[in-house]
């Protein structure tokens, strides 16, 4: 059972890296630093987007409106966090 928490562990530091990839392309669009017709680009967040729309977007709708900021990468981030470093390691004390 240990092992399985340690692979649930692992996917979730897998996503964390896929949340900040999917903010920082958003970031360098938004900003015109990379060109968001290039196919590559367009392909890249498409895939970013496939993986993390169905998680923020109801942690979005339950956040208040605050302009042009999106706070929901960093509401799932703390989520994560949280999981990550109290959940499962309670959950493994009570295997041990």
């Amino acid at each position: 059972m240990i092992e399985l928490l340690g692979f649930i562990s692992y996917l979730i530091t897998l996503y964390v890296y896929v949340i900040l990839a999917s903010v920082i392309l958003s970031w360098l669009m938004a900003f015109g630093v990379v060109n968001p017709y290039n196919r590559f680009v367009s392909a890249l967040a498409q895939a970013l987007a496939a993986v993390t729309e169905p998680v923020l977007r109801p942690i979005r709708n339950a956040l208040p409106d605050f302009g042009g900021i999106d706070f929901s990468p960093l509401v799932l981030l703390l989520g994560l966090f949280f999981i990550q470093s109290v959940v499962l390691p309670n959950i493994a004390k009570l295997f041990l």
